[in-house]
């Protein structure tokens, strides 16, 4: 019997933020898998914003950067009223206009790759492929997987053959939008085969130069590594208690720089760790793990059963992914340095309870969402009928 031809995969993202791009990777992962545990086919990501003017670049990554670390509370605004407008308001006509810009490039990359189906991971993309889509100027479907325990009004776009939903309350939100219900996956937010099974503690602890024994706490800012990290870590260290601190920088030099300062003032109980792709080893170190709640970080966090203490969410998805984390048991969250330590100083007195809250966030967590991702885009590459 001759062997079947593996579908072609386009997996389109933005890279405003680390977590979209990490969502793609993760199904892009996937689909390179060979040994039985995920579907065959051929992936490809796409950064959306390498087909795109600089200054439109700058807006939708740079400038959302600045915004959310320096005025949260103006793209918290921002966030809830693009939910709220009605859609033929003022503001979200200019925001289409926008957005259609500057597409021949993308369209000419898609045409060229010649998908059989194409998922997204952010909105942007989304909403490009369904004006697309409404012009016959695209025949295969697109597929939209939603990367926070929230759903934004930008996410919903006619024309999709399916949505992935991190949760049940975002699925019944997405049907509140008019999303048909059979068009609707629970799957969870897709993260890296890595996370499938946790990595040997003793093991990834000797790697980095730590103690296994001792508790751990996993410090995270994000991709961008935003927040005040040095600050922290300097509150942190000076608690009494016998433990150690991971903190990872991300992207951001300077905060790097800060820390591994800071490290020479405390030898052998802070490491300090810029961008790395061994978020998991680092992860399995870890008893207790600060981070903002972004749905990538949070959803890697559940499925090797970590506690969270969640740190000044940004206004608008952050929030709602901090709600739901609440809500579950898994994680406590913290609005300033006093707070923080008062639920560090908690948690590290009381370990009934962070064993209470690992044992709610293995039950929660959603290892082979990718997987199943790939699974449903598989099984349905017809293009959707007119909606």
């Amino acid at each position: 019997m001759p062997q079947q031809t593996p579908k072609k995969i386009l997996i389109l993202s933005v890279s405003a933020g680390a977590g979209h791009m990490r969502a793609a990777q993760a199904i892009e992962a996937y689909a390179a898998r060979d040994d039985g545990a995920g579907p065959a086919a051929l992936a490809s990501h796409l950064d959306v914003m390498d087909f795109v003017t600089p200054a439109f670049r700058k807006l939708y990554t740079d400038f959302y950067i600045k915004l959310v670390n320096k005025a949260p509370a103006l793209w918290g605004y921002l966030y809830h009223a693009t939910h709220d407008a009605p859609r033929d308001s003022s503001m979200q006509r200019l925001r289409r206009a926008v957005e259609r810009l500057n597409t021949r490039a993308l369209m000419a990359q898609i045409a060229a790759f010649q998908p059989d189906a194409i998922i997204c991971t952010h909105f942007l993309p989304a909403e490009l492929l369904s004006r697309a889509l409404r012009q016959g100027q695209l025949a295969c479907p697109v597929w939209v997987q939603v990367t926070d325990f929230d759903l934004h009004r930008m996410w919903v776009h006619e024309q999709m053959q399916g949505y992935f939903a991190a949760t049940d309350e975002v699925a019944f939100r997405m049907r509140h939008e008019g999303i048909p219900a059979e068009r609707i996956h629970v799957t969870g937010i897709p993260i890296m085969p890595a996370f499938a099974q946790a990595p040997d503690r003793a093991q990834c602890a000797q790697a980095f130069g730590l103690d296994p024994r001792r508790t751990t706490i996993l410090l995270m800012g994000g991709g961008a590594g935003l927040g005040s990290l040095d600050t922290i870590a300097a509150r942190l260290l000076a608690l009494d208690g016998d433990f150690q601190l991971i903190v990872l920088a991300g992207k951001n030099a300077a905060a790097l720089a800060a820390l591994q300062a800071l490290a020479g003032r405390y030898p052998g109980r802070l490491l300090a760790q810029g961008f790395t792709s061994e978020v998991e080893r680092l992860m399995a170190c870890a008893d207790l793990v600060i981070t903002k709640p972004g749905g990538l970080t949070t959803s890697e966090c559940l499925a090797l059963g970590l506690p969270m203490i969640v740190n000044s969410p940004i206004p608008g998805q952050e929030e709602r992914n901090a709600d739901y984390l609440l809500e579950q048991g898994v994680a406590l969250k913290a609005f300033d340095a006093v707070t923080l330590e008062y639920r560090v100083r908690l948690l590290l007195d009381h370990p009934e309870q962070l064993q209470a809250m690992r044992e709610k966030a293995l039950a929660l967590g959603r290892p082979r969402a990718a997987a199943d991702v790939l699974v449903q885009v598989l099984a349905q590459s017809v293009a959707p009928e007119p909606a």
